[in-house]
């Protein structure tokens, strides 16, 4: 049997409500700021819901001119942070059939149809524009990092709602493993911050409705939880099969050394325990390890009552060792299919680093939770071994399983 190819990690890139990139990212998370803001525009008056987490950066002013106009605020998002993932890693070269493009979303372009549908209702249909169709594709945002970097080894675009970021990480994964390229690019990407989302989010009774301070809204895991926050956002990463980045002398954030997809096949937004606890174990199968050798979890956490108290008794159940946890969206917010690459990579920085951010907002652990969750303040260790979660509507489950280069 052929020996498999390990895959590790070269470059990182993120926008999120926190920061313009990965670096100011992760400094927000280690200082415990929050990107949640009060939702200012008039339609807002309509809604029981105040908050969301924006961006603080427009991703079209990061593009040309006439590039970012034929691209959705998702798909300018993704060509943004690939690019900076791709500086990060050096730019490497990589014959195009070598290089593949796998970028997750929950809603793809779903900016472009409600603004789109409006000039329609109000302009008739020679006013839409002629970029309607692109822009509004799923696959839109793969297929423009796709021309953007070249890669001809595919674009793929898997939509698992909020799994779908980390949904395409372990789809690099597949993709590296199986011989089928060098270098993948990978990640999420979410924009669908609009008074019809946020409105329909609102009605299923998935986001919290508190009111006052709009950064003590996001609390996972806390006692008074009352749903998450929706934000905005994008994550990539740079997946290079091992020999390939060692022979060009490439610097290595860490391994990822195992992941797993499965379907809760229960309820079409309730949690499953089974599930995730079903992703976990075939995810640190994957990896070659033990659920005794994960030294930290980032939870997928979006503080929904029932959602963390589900994750949690999952958690425990996988990984009964108590491992150090962390939930970031506390800061963030829900970035939906952008979540999972941006939860990636906080595990990859907080394995390297050796220091996991604390979940903000936590004051009263609730007392059906039984996870060592870091609170006040970050966590300094020598963790050698993470996991990252990520769960979505419809029973999609994805675990992620990363490693120290020197652990592997």
């Amino acid at each position: 049997m052929a020996e498999r190819n390990n895959v590790v990690v070269t470059g990182v890139g993120a926008i999120t409500p926190l920061g313009a990139d990965a670096a100011a990212t992760w400094t927000g998370l280690l200082a415990g700021k929050s990107g949640v803001t009060l939702i200012d525009e008039d339609w807002g008056a309509e809604l029981s819901v105040h908050v969301c987490a924006r961006l603080p950066v427009d991703p079209a002013s990061l593009l040309d001119r006439v590039q970012a106009r034929k691209l959705d605020r998702c798909g300018q998002l993704a060509v943004a942070t690939s690019r900076e993932a791709w500086r990060d890693a050096g730019e490497p070269q990589v014959e195009p059939e070598r290089l593949a493009v796998v970028i997750g979303t929950g809603t793809g372009g779903v900016l472009t149809t409600l603004t789109q549908d409006d000039i329609y209702e109000t302009s008739g249909p020679r006013r839409i524009s002629p970029f309607t169709v692109p822009m509004l594709m799923p696959n839109g945002p793969a297929a423009a990092v796709s021309m953007e970097l070249g890669a001809r080894g595919g674009a793929r675009t898997p939509v698992s709602a909020c799994a779908s970021g980390a949904e395409a990480i372990a789809m690099g994964l597949e993709l590296i493993r199986a011989g089928q390229a060098d270098v993948v690019v990978a990640g999420g990407a979410e924009a669908c911050l609009h008074r019809f989302t946020v409105a329909a989010f609102a009605q299923m009774k998935a986001l919290s409705t508190r009111s006052g301070d709009p950064e003590v809204v996001s609390r996972p895991f806390d006692v008074d939880r009352s749903g998450f926050v929706m934000g905005e956002g994008a994550g990539i990463v740079v997946l290079e099969r091992e020999e390939f980045a060692r022979a060009r002398g490439a610097r290595v954030y860490g391994v990822l050394a195992g992941a797993a997809v499965t379907s809760s096949a229960d309820h079409i937004t309730a949690s499953s325990p089974e599930g995730q606890v079903l992703a976990m174990r075939a995810a640190i199968r994957s990896a070659d390890l033990l659920p005794q050798d994960i030294g930290h979890v980032h939870a997928h956490a979006t503080s929904t009552p029932s959602g963390d108290l589900a994750e949690a008794q999952a958690i425990s159940e996988a990984i009964p060792t108590h491992p150090v946890v962390t939930a970031t969206k506390s800061m963030t917010g829900h970035m939906l299919g952008a979540s999972g690459a941006v939860g990636a990579i906080s595990v990859l920085l907080a394995l390297g680093e050796g220091v996991v951010p604390a979940t903000r907002n936590l004051d009263r652990l609730d007392p059906e939770i039984d996870l060592d969750v870091v609170q006040g303040a970050p966590r300094k260790g020598n963790w050698t071994t993470g996991l990252a979660n990520s769960f979505g509507f419809g029973g999609h489950n994805v675990s992620l399983v990363f490693t120290k280069p020197e652990a592997q």
